[in-house]
């Protein structure tokens, strides 16, 4: 028996070890390529607001000449600042301490056909029709006056701060200079000021801005010394055009000293442009003349 035991322990020893079953490692999956996330997209900054230094520059305004249509005689001892046509005849109001008046003319003759004189302190300057009134405004007083169109007898008046120069309206308020680039708006019932535009022409103020009229849309004004009308959009306030004058009163017209050009006056009815000066002795209807290279 023990025999029996050593020879199985001897076989048992030598028997080849048995190979082990390997342990499975559980397979990985292939690494995914990670994806980058796109950048967040980021706003284009805004526009800056146009600055004096990027703002567009309006185009150059064209000019005008003139062709006279027919000349009328005209007082020449009105210092005109201020000329009306309503109905066909003309209003004027004139300057100068002690010689400002408000008046009726006769366009075809220009025989006074009525006429107020101002105080001696007051220096007349532009006027208006409104309705059934005429409005006028002095120089350095500040102070306006309103009349009645038909008797020219007083009705009321009002203040105002700084110099008047010219006035007009549009139909629904009326329009006033001052002697600067500004114009201001006025109620034409209460005559108290609602707005204000600078004038310029592209990038330039256009300063001592004088009688003024309202044509086809238009703010049209004297520029005082010279020989020009500016014509400005009553919106933004930029020069859409100018009008030369230069020549129009010759040097042969006139037997005594006469001022510069002031005074314009629309009939829109008849389309017809008036303009005068100064102590001028004739008063001209023309037709503008677009210049060719403008």
């Amino acid at each position: 028996m023990y025999m029996w035991l050593l020879l199985w322990g001897v076989l048992a020893a030598c028997a080849p070890a048995a190979t082990p079953t390997p342990t499975a490692v559980p397979t990985q999956p292939p690494p995914t390529s990670t994806s980058v996330p796109s950048p967040t997209p980021v706003p284009p900054s805004p526009t800056p607001a146009p600055t004096v230094e990027t703002a567009a520059v309006p185009a150059k305004p064209p000019t005008y000449t003139y062709e006279i249509i027919h000349s009328y005689p005209h007082d020449p001892a009105a210092f005109t600042q201020g000329l009306v046509y309503v109905d066909g005849v003309l209003y004027e109001g004139t300057g100068l301490e002690g010689r400002s008046s408000i008046r009726k003319t006769a366009l075809e003759t220009g025989e006074v056909l009525q006429k107020r004189d101002l105080h001696p302190e007051y220096f007349g300057e532009g006027i208006t029709v409104w309705q059934d009134r005429l409005i006028q405004i002095t120089w350095k007083s500040q102070v306006g006056f309103v009349y009645d169109l038909a008797s020219f007898e007083p009705l009321d008046d009002f203040q105002y701060p700084g110099e008047g120069w010219g006035l007009t309206h549009d139909g629904e308020q009326l329009i006033m200079s001052d002697g600067t680039n500004e114009i201001r708006f006025l109620d034409p019932e209460t005559l108290t000021e609602n707005g204000r535009i600078q004038v310029f022409d592209q990038t330039t103020p256009v300063v001592r801005l004088n009688e003024l009229e309202y044509v086809n849309g238009e703010i049209w004004a004297n520029v005082w010394q010279t020989n020009t009308i500016a014509r400005i959009d009553p919106a933004s306030g930029q020069v859409v055009g100018w009008i030369d004058l230069t020549g129009l009163l010759g040097a042969t017209s006139s037997t005594q000293p006469v001022d510069v050009l002031n005074g314009i006056a629309y009939d829109a009815a008849g389309d017809r442009l008036f303009v005068t000066g100064k102590l001028w002795p004739t008063l001209f209807e023309i037709k503008l003349v677009q210049e060719p290279s403008s």
